[in-house]
């Protein structure tokens, strides 16, 4: 993984005004990449950063402090504040606010903050997703704790 630690670094990998890293990428500290930047789809599997501003993201897990997006699709995300067109994923982790112009779709959401907002869709709705698990008897009886006994009948 590419940590930069100051925009020092980050200046040092430019090429022709474009930063291009072919690792995971995690930034600790604000960065300037002047010139065009092509932010339309970042597809990676962790993005560590403080503020995230692009069209598209699709990763596994997404760790930031502010995600502001055209689309969000990922399987979790935790953020300190969400803005964003569309979101679909898992599991919505955020600290005070979620908000979506089209629509939120997840699994669950849970704010960290006690005085927080639910989930706010401007145009659309927020869509909880069901999820279907296959158990084994063994996993349910532990969870209940007692023993289950199936008869067959005759």
């Amino acid at each position: 993984m590419k940590v930069y630690k100051t925009q020092t670094e980050v200046d040092a990998d430019l090429v022709q005004g474009n930063l291009i890293v072919d690792d995971d990428v995690k930034f600790e500290c604000e960065v300037t990449i002047p010139g065009d930047i092509n932010a339309g789809d970042i597809n990676a599997r962790n993005i560590n950063a403080y503020n995230i501003n692009a069209y598209n993201i699709d990763a596994g897990d997404i760790v930031a402090g502010d995600i502001n997006a055209g689309d969000i699709n990922a399987r979790n995300i935790v953020a300190g504040d969400i803005n964003a067109c569309n979101i679909n994923a898992c599991n919505i982790n955020y600290h005070a606010f979620c908000t979506s112009y089209s629509s939120i779709k997840c699994t669950s959401h849970k704010a960290r903050r006690n005085n927080a907002n639910s989930p706010i869709c401007l145009d659309g709705k927020l869509t909880i997703k069901k999820t279907t698990k296959e158990v084994t008897m063994d996993e349910v009886c532990k969870k209940f704790g007692c023993k289950v006994t199936i008869k067959k009948e005759d």
